[in-house]
């Protein structure tokens, strides 16, 4: 995998995670509870089992974590419409991710103080990466308190790599 795919993937990963929070606060719904969050992600028909990020954070991240993911969306999508239908959060988006489009349609249900799941249907045209269309879930549920070794912003990626979206927006 190039390094280019490689940093969209971990972009849509993290937009991804983030995306429950941005349709959240949009929407004037609770946010998330502060602690430790377990989010899988999966891709409905890929017989491999679903990749984990363990993301702490706080009022503040969670408020970061929401303007970040509305900023990247603002610069990569033509159109990002979400809004509520009885229970849920309805996304409907065009957004480029390299050179495809990809036309995504997305459901959130769940409390954002215990556990959400989101389901995320999207074509690409022309084919991202031999794709037309995938489907993408996310289960997240708050398992508790953060680790005493992380801090609000951290995440643990699939790989064990920790990165934190908060240093992620600071002047290098």
């Amino acid at each position: 995998m190039t390094r280019r795919v490689k940093s969209i993937v971990l972009m849509v990963t993290i937009i991804a995670s983030m995306l429950p929070v941005a349709a959240s606060l949009a929407l004037d719904l609770p946010q998330r509870k502060s602690g430790l969050w377990d989010i899988k992600i999966s891709r409905a028909g890929v017989n491999k089992p679903a990749q984990s990020i363990r993301m702490c954070i706080d009022q503040k991240t969670d408020n970061m974590a929401q303007q970040m993911g509305e900023s990247r969306l603002r610069e990569a999508c033509s159109k990002q419409e979400i809004h509520r239908e009885g229970n849920k959060i309805v996304g409907d988006s065009v957004c480029a991710i390299g050179e495809s489009t990809a036309t995504s349609h997305t459901v959130i249900s769940g409390e954002f103080n215990r556990a959400y799941h989101g389901e995320i249907r999207t074509k690409y045209a022309p084919p991202l990466m031999g794709k037309t269309e995938s489907v993408t879930l996310i289960d997240a549920k708050w398992t508790g308190p953060c680790e005493p070794d992380q801090k609000p912003g951290d995440m643990i990626m699939p790989n064990g790599m920790k990165i934190n979206i908060r240093e992620m927006q600071q002047p290098q």
